[in-house]
């Protein structure tokens, strides 16, 4: 399954060699956390979540054709930077 997961993930990104996945156990399921790098986290999710959507079809059936169940995550690191502090808004003095 793991293969299948990273093949797939580096025929989508332009940066093949920063697809990484991470395997576990979770209720009862393999949960599978793919990480590619920042700029390709669009390319694997595709418009509307169509491209993981059917990464995760993919999945589902060469899991149930074995009798398992698992879960793809896809970690986007994006979303754990800070953003950068907005400037204060300048305030107008007041009427003396």
């Amino acid at each position: 399954m793991e293969q299948l997961i990273i093949y797939l993930a580096r025929a989508l990104v332009d940066q093949p060699d920063q697809v990484s996945l991470r395997a576990s156990d979770v209720e009862g399921a393999r949960l599978y956390e793919l990480k590619v790098a920042p700029e390709d986290v669009g390319k694997v999710i595709g418009r509307d979540g169509r491209t993981v959507g059917a990464l995760r079809t993919l999945l589902g059936a060469a899991a149930q054709k074995q009798g398992q169940k698992v879960r793809l995550e896809i970690q986007d690191d994006r979303r754990q930077q800070p953003q950068a502090a907005a400037p204060a808004p300048a305030t107008a003095p007041q009427g003396q």
